[in-house]
Order: C-alpha cells, then sequence, then structure tokens
C-alpha cells in the first residue's frame, strides 16, 4: 500500500518548497503546470520515496549537479536524467562542458551555492551562470517528479517545462542506462 499525496499548486505553498525555487517559480512562464506535495523528508531519495508513494522510476528525473574543471577554473551544471539511468559525466557531460575533468559536485559548496537542501536540489531557481542540461527523455515525459529544493517535498511538472528553464539545453543521450 502506497503513501498518499496531496497535491497542490506550487506558487500556493511555498513552504514547501526551498526559497530560491519559490523565487524562481514565480517569475517561469508555465508555473501554472507545476504542482507540489508533502512527502517524509526520510524518504526524499528516488528509489525510497517512489517505492513508498507508488511512483515509478519512470515518472522521476535526478538533478545530479557536476563539477567541470579546466586548468584552475572550475563551473557547475546541472544534469536532468530520468531515475531509471545515470549522467553520462565522463563522456558526454565532460566534452560539453569543455572540461578536462568533470565530477559530482561536492555537497557542502553545492547546498551552499543553491540555498537548496541535498537529497531535494532541483533545476529550478540555480544559479543563473550554471547550465542545465536535459536528457530527451525527460524533456518528453508528459509528468514528471523532481525535487523541490528541501527533502520535504516533490515537485510534478510536464518534462518540456524543464527544457524552457533559463540555461537549459535539451542533450539527447545525457542519460544512459545504469549499472
Amino acid at each position: 500500500m502506497s503513501l498518499p499525496l496531496t497535491y497542490h499548486a506550487a506558487l500556493s505553498r511555498p513552504d514547501l518548497l526551498a526559497p530560491p525555487v519559490a523565487t524562481a517559480l514565480r517569475l517561469l512562464p508555465g508555473a501554472d503546470q507545476v504542482r507540489v506535495a508533502e512527502i517524509d523528508p526520510s524518504l526524499a531519495d528516488t528509489a525510497q520515496f517512489c517505492a513508498a508513494y507508488g511512483i515509478t522510476p519512470e515518472e522521476s528525473a535526478n538533478c545530479v549537479v557536476i563539477a567541470a574543471r579546466r586548468g584552475g577554473e572550475v563551473t557547475y551544471a546541472a544534469c536532468m536524467v530520468a531515475a531509471t539511468t545515470r549522467a553520462d559525466v565522463n563522456g558526454l557531460v565532460r566534452q560539453h562542458l569543455g572540461a578536462r575533468k568533470a565530477s559530482f559536485g561536492p555537497v557542502d559548496v553545492v547546498t551552499s551555492m543553491t540555498g537548496m537542501e541535498y537529497g531535494g536540489i532541483t533545476p529550478i531557481g540555480l544559479p543563473e551562470s550554471w547550465p542545465v542540461l536535459v536528457d530527451d527523455l525527460v524533456a518528453k515525459t508528459p509528468s514528471v517528479v523532481i525535487g523541490s529544493g528541501i527533502r520535504g517535498s516533490k515537485l510534478w511538472l510536464p518534462g518540456s517545462l524543464l527544457a524552457e528553464l533559463p540555461g537549459a539545453e535539451v542533450l539527447p543521450g545525457l542519460g544512459v542506462a545504469a549499472g
């Protein structure tokens, strides 16, 4: 038996959003299509969330923050991939960002720079200088579940809306088979 979810218009529940997410949503065309639901923060990790709330991994997407290095310079980017895949960090992402080395962004740095909680980071409300790379499968998903900036809720929105975020770019093949 799945735990129940109660959906609200995201803008009507800023208490369920990290402050940068709430701010970005107020400026986002199409924000009226975004819903939010409160969840148990201990179940925020994708596999646990899906199992507890009866959501399939195919309906979920993960936001992975990448630190790309070239020389002494570090740039950050967000990658949106289906929960059934993993981001091709050392192949496609590294090449696309023109980096010599790419790795997952350090948790303390990423949470500090975004104002979001680890396990709830979302592409909505990220620093404007960060590219948002969206796997084409995610962009084509009619309704996708993503983080809300906090561990205590999740967002539901059309995948196409992710492709319209500031700094977003659809990158086919970004998500590769997990395992």
